[in-house]
């Protein structure tokens, strides 16, 4: 598979994929990642799973074509339902929101036993996903956030391990923002949280434009999320 079929986003998350790992691709889609990783000596096996008919048929049909049938497996089930227990020794989840995914995880976490990494690529809300990996158990490794067609994204990468270890004495912002990209705040990151701010002051402006008094608890609790984000940035 070459370079094209595959997005930058992808790439990057591909990119995380242990050498000589069992993929396990949730949300397959057109299976385009675990295609990619295979013919990329990334793993020596791959198992493509898709929930919604449509998608599970490209991802045949994807396979089938580039003759991978033999190292990738399709399987049509909800999230981890696809795997067995011990199964995979890699996880990709990508392109899901941050709560899908925390969800997908918080439901098949039985199936996760023999597991080795996540490497979890949420459109939005990645605070529920760095709030699962506390909670159980998987220590953050590494953070990427990177810029495509537009869109802003953040790749986390998590290994079994000491879970508020990345934080250390910044675990409220550390959640928001990632405490790897915090550190590093790279041009995509600080134009993330700028566009957010203006949004959020864009809801204030149109706030106060309707005149509603009831609406002050609100608005404070707005302005907080401006301050903590112009912290972030200073």
């Amino acid at each position: 598979m070459n370079h094209e079929k595959l997005s930058m986003r992808l790439q990057r998350v591909a990119s995380y994929i242990p050498k000589g790992s069992v993929l396990a691709d949730i949300g397959s889609d057109h299976a385009y990642l675990p295609c990619y990783a295979i013919n990329n000596q990334l793993c020596v096996k791959a198992i493509a799973g898709e929930v919604v008919e449509g998608p599970y048929q490209s991802a045949l049909k994807q396979v089938l074509e580039t003759g991978l049938q033999d190292k990738i497996d399709v399987r049509k089930g909800d999230g981890l339902d696809v795997l067995e227990i011990g199964e995979a020794t890699a996880v990709t989840i990508a392109g899901m929101g941050g709560t899908l995914i925390a969800s997908i995880l918080e439901r098949g976490k039985a199936k996760l036993t023999k597991v080795e990494r996540l490497i979890l690529q949420p459109n939005v809300g990645s605070k529920n996903v760095r709030t699962w990996l506390i909670e159980n158990g998987w220590e953050l490794k590494a953070e990427e956030i990177l810029e495509e067609d537009g869109k802003i994204y953040e790749i986390l990468l998590a290994e079994v391990g000491e879970p508020l270890k990345p934080y250390q004495n910044k675990h409220e912002t550390g959640l928001q923002f990632g405490p790897f990209l915090q550190a590093q705040r790279s041009p995509v990151f600080i134009k993330k949280w700028m566009q957010e701010k203006d949004h959020l002051l864009n809801v204030i402006a149109q706030m106060d434009a309707s005149g509603n008094t009831n609406l002050e608890e609100k608005r404070n609790e707005l302005l907080k999320q401006i301050k903590v984000i112009e912290e972030v940035l200073a």
